[in-house]
């Protein structure tokens, strides 16, 4: 074992760099084994100087980042500080000084992703982001190695868990959205200001990375069509049970069927409850892919946290230690299939849909007439009416997006139509 270390620049030390510090400390000796050189924690990059960081010995801690990177002994650089900026000038500073970086950074890694490779490799490093999705899910480093010799067509998961504890407790408990979101605040599983989570932004930005690596292909934050969770009623529920499923805000990436072009998306569905995915509890994440030789492989397990994020980031440091010492670089960015990114509209998926409309006959043929005439077809219709109003709920075959939503468009015209209750795709059939 070579007896000098490798020494490591920890950029932020919130809930998982803390995390990241304490198991470095703690398993400094099984991780030297492991990796087959020792690892030293040579600075802590912080904001906030003045505060306690217990185990953290305070001559490491600087608010100069930069300075900690262009001393000249950094091997490796760990970025946990989160957003855009300062995060990817230090990601770009590390490489420049010959450092490789472990990042946690979903959001920067979705929009800039491509220029952070391009530096890496330019400069003979790694960039390793295991924890920038699903957590402590082993996720990225099986797609984009243990699957690399196979052709995955499809992706599906949970990749946010404030929004599966909202969600399965509105479920579980019947409980309103508000409710629901309320609890998950005060269990610390939502944020003070949720919309990241909610309406699906931290979602789309997983998204992002993840079809990049299972398509090979460069996909942005701006490509994945996003829809939040914020609309889903205890209605829907009821409806969604009455179909045998229930609703998960899901990332859903594709491969066209004629391998031409790929989708990505982030949307409340509707799934059935014979679908791994549906037993999913919680704030846990899962993640289905479909593989063309390996078949269906589902990876669950937490998916936030400081402990689970932190695995997921020494697993990464692992990796990226054995590399330096071999002189060598794992698997970069792999874009060469350079795929376009389809629309939401040229998306085939079911709608459920439910209307409120007068009790009166001749509803239900100008409704189907309506959907004839935009090209969908009904695969059951379900009725309910009283004191001159009705409920008409209706579940369509497989057809375009865009055809879709055309027809949700001119059933708000009908005059019989007293509007649009709820609007669901229905997935994983």
């Amino acid at each position: 074992m070579r007896t000098r270390p490798l020494k490591v620049a920890l950029l932020g030390c919130g809930v998982v760099g803390s995390e990241v510090a304490r198991i470095m400390t703690t398993h400094a000796d099984d991780l030297a084994q492991r990796i087959g050189a020792p690892v030293e924690l040579a600075g802590v990059a912080v904001r906030r100087p003045s505060k306690v960081r217990e185990g953290i010995d305070p001559s490491l801690v600087t608010t100069d980042a930069t300075a900690l990177l262009k001393r000249g002994d950094i091997d490796i650089a760990i970025e946990v500080i989160g957003g855009i900026e300062p995060a990817r000038t230090l990601i770009t500073t590390a490489f420049e000084h010959g450092i490789s970086v472990v990042s946690a950074n979903k959001a920067l890694l979705a929009q800039d992703g491509a220029a952070l490779h391009a530096a890496a490799e330019a400069n003979g490093l790694d960039l390793y982001y295991e924890a920038a999705v699903a957590g402590a899910i082993p996720l990225v480093r099986p797609m984009r190695e243990s699957l690399a010799g196979d052709k995955i067509n499809r992706v599906m998961g949970i990749v946010n868990g404030t929004t599966n504890f909202i969600l399965d407790k509105m479920d579980s408990t019947g409980a309103g959205y508000q409710e629901a979101l309320d609890e998950a605040t005060a269990l610390g599983y939502a944020e003070a200001d949720p919309t990241a989570d909610v309406e699906g932004y931290d979602a789309a930005a997983k998204a992002a990375i993840l079809a990049g690596i299972a398509f090979h292909t460069r996909v942005r934050l701006d490509d994945v069509y996003r829809e939040g969770m914020t609309e889903v009623s205890a209605a829907d529920f009821a409806s969604a049970k009455r179909m045998g499923c229930t609703i998960k805000l899901l990332a859903i990436l594709e491969r066209a069927a004629d391998g031409e072009s790929v989708t990505a998306r982030v949307h409340p569905a509707m799934i059935p409850l014979t679908h791994p995915l549906a037993s999913v509890r919680e704030a846990y994440n899962a993640v289905f892919v479909e593989a063309e030789a390996a078949g269906q492989l589902m990876f669950y397990g937490p998916g936030a946290g400081g402990a689970p994020t932190a695995s997921a980031v020494l697993g990464d440091l692992v990796a990226v230690a054995r590399n330096k010492l071999a002189e060598a670089t794992g698997p970069g960015e792999s874009a060469y299939t350079q795929l376009p990114v389809s629309p939401m509209g040229e998306v085939v998926t079911r709608y459920h849909i439910s209307l409120d409309v007068a009790d009166k006959p001749g509803v239900l043929a100008q409704v189907a007439t309506t959907f004839a005439e935009h090209g969908v077809s009904i695969d059951t219709v379900r009725q309910q009416g009283k004191d001159g109003e009705a409920s008409l709920v209706v579940v369509t075959h497989r057809a375009p997006d865009a055809a879709l939503s055309g027809t949700v468009e001119a059933l708000r015209k009908l005059d019989t139509v007293r509007g649009v209750a709820s609007i669901m795709r229905v997935e994983g059939e």
